[in-house]
C-alpha cells in the first residue's frame, strides 16, 4: 500500500525583506527556481529545489513582522483548503509583499528532494546552475557521506566507545552528540526582571535587562528552545569534548548576560519566538534567586583537562587565556551566591525565592534549585539550610582556588576561596548540620511538618479547588525526605572512602524501596510522604519519583571514583555502578529505538519515556555513560 507523505518547509526574512516567487504555478520539472531576493549582506540569492521523483508542491506566502506566530499561520490556511476542498494542501497563493514563504511538497513515501540556496546570484562569476548542480544530486550524496565519514571518525575520537557499545547502542550515542550540537543556537532580546515590591517604581511588574545576545546549546529544540543556566553546563560536559572552542565561547556568552552585582537570570526567554513558548507567570527573572552554577562543572573539567594533559598546548594556552579574561565575573558569580545565599549558621545556604504565602501547593516549589517541586521545608524560611546549594558552593569555591593558583593570583582575604573550601569540605561540619546517624542519610533542614495535604475546598458557589491544609505547626528539624538531594555529598565525593557513611549511601542507592529501579535511580524514594504526590491540582508529580539523566550520571561519576578508591566499599561501588550503568544504558537505547526519541525523563516502574520528547539535552549524557567520561 502506497503511503502519501508531505514535507513542509519555509524561508523567512526577519528584516522584513520581500521574497518573490517563482511564479504563480510552480513547476520544477521545467525550473528549479522556488523562489529568490536580495539583502545587503549576501546580495541576491535564489532557491532551487531539485528532485528526480513525482512531486507535487505547494505554497503559502505571509507577510508579519512575527515569525514565532508561523505555525498558526499555516495551520489557519491548511484550516480553510481542508473545509473548502477537502484536502490538506497550501493555497497556492500570497499576501502581497511577503516576507516568509512556506512550500509543501507531496509526494509517495520514500521520496528525495534536494533544496539548495545559493547567494551572490547576479555577480558575473556567480555560476548559478554549476553551484546549484554541486549543491544537490549526486554530487550532494558524496559531499554528505564525506561528512558522515568525517563525523564517525571525530566521535570514535572525541568519545571511545567502539569497544564498549553495541552497535544500536552507537546509533543512540550519535543522535545524542549530533542533536545536542544541532540545537546550539543564536537568541537576542531583553529578559524581563521582577521588581520588588517595595520597588519605588510602582505601577511596573517588571524592567526590561539591556538587549542581550546568547549563544547556547538548548534542553529541546521544539520544547525548550531558549537557555536554562542549570541545564547549561551539563550540555557543555558533552561539547567541550566535541570542541573545546565552542565551548569556552558559549560559558563567555553566559558570563556576559550577569548584572553588576553578579547575578545571572536562570532563564534566559530573548525574542518572541522564545517568549511564545513561555507561560506569563513564568517570564519574569527575580534577581534574588539562583540557579546551580554548574558551569564549574564544565570548568573542572577543563582544569582537569589540562592538569592531565588532554589538551594540545594550543587549546591549553586558549583556555588558560579565557580563564584570564572571566576571572573577574567569575569572581563575581561566586561572591554573587556566597552573600546572597548564604543561610543563617555558618557554612550553611538556603535556595531564595520560595514563597511562604501558598495556598494551593502541597510543598512550595524551589524553581531556583532546579529541582522544582523536590520536597523542601514544608514552611519556607531563612532558617532553611539546603543540602544541594552547599555542595555546588563546595564546587564553586573549589574551582575558583584553582583558578586562582593557575593565574597565581594574590588570594585576597575577603576572597578566599581556600579556607570556604575547607570549610565546605568538613566532613564533621557537614554531618552535624545535614546527617541523620539512624538513617545514614543526608537531608535538608528547615521549619517543617509532615502532616500537609491537599483537600478539595469550595471557593465559591459551585466551584471547588485543592487548598493546602496544614494539620500541625511545623518545627525546625530535618526534611525526612530521601531522594537526589540526600546523595549530594556523595555525588559532590565528600564522604571519605572508608567511612560507615558511604556505605549507607550504597545501601540506599541498591535499595529498590529507596533508589534502585531497573531502569536507573529514582528522584525521590518511595518511602517518602512526598512521592509521587501532585503538588497543586494542575501539577502532576516531576522530580518525585521520574528518573533523570543529569543527576544519575553525577552518581555513576561518584561510584566510578569510589570504586577505584582504596577501602573496604570499593568492590561493592564497582558492583552497583556496572549494574546502573547498563540499567541507564539500555533503557534509553531501548526507547530511542522505539520511539525515535530522547526523553526528558524516564518512568521509575516501566522505564517508559516521560516529559517532553527530543530532549537532547541533558538526557543526552547516556552518551558519556556509554564512554565512562565522567566529571
Amino acid at each position: 500500500m502506497l503511503r502519501h507523505g508531505h514535507l513542509f518547509f519555509y524561508l523567512a526574512d526577519e528584516s522584513g525583506h520581500v521574497l518573490s516567487l517563482a511564479g504563480d504555478n510552480l513547476d520544477t520539472d521545467k525550473n528549479s527556481l522556488l523562489a529568490s531576493g536580495s539583502r545587503s549582506d549576501i546580495g541576491d540569492w535564489q532557491l532551487h529545489l531539485k528532485s528526480k521523483e513525482v512531486l507535487e508542491l505547494h505554497y503559502s506566502g505571509f507577510r508579519t513582522p512575527h515569525i514565532h506566530n508561523l505555525s498558526d499561520l499555516v495551520q489557519h490556511n491548511l484550516g480553510a483548503q481542508v473545509r473548502k476542498f477537502g484536502q490538506m494542501l497550501l493555497s497556492d497563493s500570497s499576501e502581497d509583499s511577503p516576507n516568509i514563504l512556506v512550500f509543501q511538497i507531496s509526494a509517495s513515501i520514500p521520496f528525495k528532494a534536494d533544496i539548495a540556496f545559493v547567494s551572490g546570484t547576479k555577480v558575473k562569476t556567480s555560476k548559478v546552475k554549476e553551484r546549484v548542480s554541486r549543491l544537490t544530486g549526486a554530487s550532494l550524496t558524496s559531499l554528505l557521506q564525506d561528512k558522515q565519514t568525517e563525523f564517525d571518525v571525530k566521535f570514535e575520537q572525541c568519545f571511545n566507545v567502539a569497544d564498549k557499545l553495541e552497535p544500536d547502542s552507537t546509533i543512540v550515542g550519535k543522535a545524542a552528540i549530533a542533536n545536542m550540537l544541532g540545537g546550539i543556537g543564536y537568541f537576542y532580546g531583553q529578559s524581563k526582571i521582577s521588581i520588588p515590591e517595595n520597588s519605588s517604581l510602582r505601577g511596573h511588574n517588571f524592567i526590561s535587562y539591556w538587549p542581550a545576545e546568547l549563544y547556547t546549546a538548548v534542553p529541546s529544540r521544539p520544547f525548550f528552545p531558549r537557555g536554562f543556566l542549570w541545564d547549561e553546563g551539563f550540555h557543555q560536559l558533552l561539547i567541550w569534548r566535541w570542541d573545546v572552542h565552542i565551548c569556552l565561547d558559549i560559558i563567555g556568552h553566559w558570563l556576559d548576560l550577569m548584572n553588576m552585582d553578579g547575578w545571572i537570570p536562570r532563564e534566559q526567554i530573548l525574542g518572541s519566538e522564545a517568549l511564545s513558548k513561555v507561560p506569563e507567570e513564568f517570564v519574569a527573572q527575580y534577581p534574588s534567586n539562583g540557579n546551580p552554577p554548574t558551569l564549574f562543572l564544565v570548568i573542572r573539567d577543563l582544569l582537569d583537562g589540562m592538569e592531565k594533559n588532554k589538551f594540545t598546548a594550543t587549546e591549553s594556552k586558549g583556555i588558560t587565556s579565557f580563564l584570564e579574561r572571566a576571572f573577574v565575573r567569575l569572581e563575581a558569580w561566586f561572591q554573587w551566591y556566597n552573600t546572597t545565599q548564604k543561610g543563617k549558621e555558618m557554612g550553611s545556604y538556603y535556595w531564595h525565592g520560595r514563597d511562604n504565602k501558598v495556598t494551593r501547593e502541597l510543598n512550595p516549589k524551589t524553581l531556583s534549585s532546579g529541582l522544582d517541586d523536590y520536597p523542601r521545608a514544608s514552611h519556607p524560611s531563612d532558617e532553611e539550610r539546603h543540602l544541594d546549594l552547599r555542595c555546588w558552593m563546595l564546587l564553586a569555591a573549589n574551582c575558583m582556588q584553582s583558578i586562582t593558583q593557575l593565574l597565581k593570583n594574590d588570594n585576597k582575604p575577603e576572597k578566599e576561596y581556600g579556607s570556604t573550601a575547607k570549610l565546605l569540605s568538613d566532613f564533621d561540619m557537614l554531618n552535624q548540620m545535614h546527617l541523620h546517624p539512624l538513617v545514614g542519610a543526608y537531608y535538608d533542614f528547615g521549619n517543617h511538618t509532615e502532616k500537609v495535604r491537599l483537600s478539595w475546598k469550595e471557593t465559591r458557589v459551585g466551584t471547588r479547588e485543592l487548598v493546602r491544609e496544614v494539620l500541625e505547626q511545623p518545627v525546625p528539624r530535618f526534611v525526612p525526605h530521601i531522594g537526589y538531594v540526600s546523595l549530594f555529598p556523595f555525588m559532590g565525593k565528600i564522604i571519605p572512602s572508608d567511612s560507615w557513611i558511604l556505605g549507607k549511601q550504597l545501601d540506599l542507592i541498591s535499595n529498590s524501596t529507596v533508589f534502585w529501579t531497573d531502569y536507573g535511580l529514582r528522584s525521590l524514594s518511595k518511602t517518602s510522604s512526598m512521592y509521587m504526590k501532585r503538588n497543586t491540582e494542575h501539577d502532576p508529580p516531576y522530580w518525585r519519583g521520574p528518573i533523570w539523566m543529569n543527576m544519575n550520571y553525577m552518581i555513576l561519576s561518584a561510584l566510578y571514583h569510589y570504586s577505584k578508591e582504596d577501602g573496604p566499599y570499593s568492590d561493592r561501588a564497582r558492583v552497583i555502578y556496572d549494574d546502573l550503568r547498563s540499567n541507564l544504558i539500555r533503557n534509553v537505547v531501548r526507547n530511542y529505538h522505539q520511539t525515535g526519541f530522547l526523553w526528558e525523563q524516564y518512568d521509575q516502574k516501566k522505564g517508559k519515556g516521560k516529559g517532553a520528547r527530543l530532549f537532547t539535552g541533558w538526557t543526552s549524557l547516556v552518551l558519556l555513560i556509554m564512554a565512562e567520561a565522567y566529571t
